[in-house]
């Protein structure tokens, strides 16, 4: 193992200015006493933000590679933000070196091939506003803030999951700097076995600096918004969001989520439905949610390049946030959901400087996910089930304990009820899967527990591609 270093004053000023003058004059290098310094290591999450000793701004994976052996020679810890949405930490590093890979935010499109080719450092919303230029779309997140890279090389659910499956399923290539320094491709012919852990695994094995994704024909606008219902009507919307769950046609997604936003600051549940296709048919697939009389309705015939903005005002920067998912098997109980609710409403009314926490279940069908065998990828959560995260938002770090401790309780409830579902019957697929999707952080999570039966060769090629463990941050692979 590399004898990591706690603090940057151990370095050598001159080997600082040394690698500096390495770098061309558009990369950066920002110490402590920069003037951007703070800047340098804001993230969305307030809590995740630890004080580097050292930012690296490159431009090339060239730079990279350079930044990467530096931080080796120097015996620093090193970490790699994008976008910077992690809450675990891992974009972070208290006294190593970050390389922050916002420079590289570069975005072309094959307009013959489909293909759309991104740099690491680039956010959906790039992607989503550049292949709209020719009609096309990648499968992405649901907040368009939120990094390519990370998203990515965790799996990646989206929108267009139920008719193009993951994002990870729509990845064809890869270009990644090693810990040896080395930049190389990976694809289902290239480095085959690398680019298997890069999708699921990724940010253990290297700093991925390009993702090539296959495009989609995405023309015409959809028919997407929100909605806000009282707490009385959750279990008529379980049930109609369990029918689009379980409804394979792969045009529709439903989001629903409990939380108390401005200005009344009052529970709600919050539905976010998506159809891909007219304002007429998106009106007519969701005729019963609309039975239900919402007290906002925010749905509209939009652009698929305004989809993913649609929580950016819920999911916006500078508080203490803490995530922690689990799984819920469809159809999802309502008398499950309704002490889901009871516990985040006695959550949010004990800890009022937690009332932006929310709860998030996502409807998401599942059938272009289980196309894709469990071990195909080194994602191991395909399952025959929506995702659940559970997002405390607070601003007094003296609260941090009880947030994250509120987190783990409430994922491991989920995870019980998921197993007990699980236990009664369902498909061979599931019964292989995690219950536990790892870019929801996976606070206190092992390697085993997020990549369960693909953990094995995972800590193989561990020793192959990073013997040394210079990436370290995320579920341990090292045995």
């Amino acid at each position: 193992m590399i004898n990591l270093k706690p603090e940057i004053m151990a370095i050598d000023i001159a080997a600082v200015q040394q690698f500096k003058g390495t770098l061309s004059g558009k990369a950066d290098v920002v110490t402590k006493e920069s003037e951007n310094y703070e800047k340098s290591i804001k993230r969305w999450s307030a809590a995740a933000e630890k004080p580097a000793g050292i930012v690296v701004f490159p431009t090339t994976p060239e730079e990279v590679s350079k930044a990467v052996l530096f931080s080796v020679s120097q015996g620093l810890e090193l970490a790699v933000v994008g976008g910077g949405h992690g809450t675990s930490g891992a974009s972070s590093t208290d006294g190593g070196l970050c390389i922050d890979l916002s420079k590289m935010r570069d975005v072309t499109v094959n307009e013959k091939t489909k293909t759309i080719t991104v740099e690491g450092g680039a956010l959906w919303a790039d992607v989503d506003n550049e292949a709209a230029k020719f009609g096309l779309a990648a499968v992405g997140g649901t907040v368009n803030h939120t990094g390519v890279g990370g998203l990515t090389l965790g799996g990646g659910y989206g929108y267009l999951t139920p008719e193009h499956g993951m994002v990870i399923d729509n990845l064809l290539e890869v270009e990644a700097v090693l810990a040896d320094g080395s930049i190389v491709t990976a694809s289902e012919t290239n480095n085959p076995d690398l680019f298997w852990a890069a999708r699921g695994a990724g940010i253990g094995f290297g700093v991925f600096t390009k993702f090539v994704y296959q495009g989609h024909d995405q023309k015409g606008p959809v028919w997407a918004g929100m909605l806000v219902f009282p707490r009385e009507q959750l279990d008529p919307l379980i049930k109609i969001a369990n029918e689009v769950i379980l409804d394979q046609s792969g045009k529709s997604v439903i989001l629903l989520g409990f939380g108390a936003p401005p200005p009344a600051f009052q529970p709600v549940v919050m539905v976010i439905v998506f159809y891909n296709g007219t304002e007429e048919q998106g009106k007519s697939y969701f005729k019963e949610i609309f039975a239900l009389n919402p007290l906002v309705d925010q749905t509209s015939a939009i652009p698929y390049t305004g989809v993913n903005q649609m929580l950016n005002e819920a999911m916006f920067h500078g508080l203490r946030r803490t995530m922690k998912g689990s799984a819920f098997l469809a159809p999802l109980d309502t008398k499950f959901a309704d002490g889901i609710f009871d516990d985040w409403l006695e959550f949010i009314t004990k800890n009022p400087d937690a009332g932006a926490t929310m709860v998030l279940w996502e409807f998401v069908p599942f059938k272009k996910i289980l196309e894709v065998a469990q071990t195909a990828t080194s994602f191991a959560n395909r399952g025959a089930y929506g995702n659940i995260a559970f997002g405390p938002g607070w601003t007094k770090p003296e609260n941090d304990t009880v947030c994250r401790e509120w987190t783990r309780t409430m994922s491991t409830k989920t995870r019980n009820e998921l197993e007990k579902k699980i236990a009664e019957g369902t498909d061979s697929t599931t019964k292989t899967s995690v219950g536990e999707y790892g870019n929801y952080d996976s606070l206190g999570a092992t390697g085993q527990t997020v990549f369960g039966v693909n953990f094995p060769r995972l800590a193989e090629l561990k020793k192959s591609y990073d013997p040394n463990n210079v990436f370290s941050k995320g579920p341990s692979l090292v045995v």
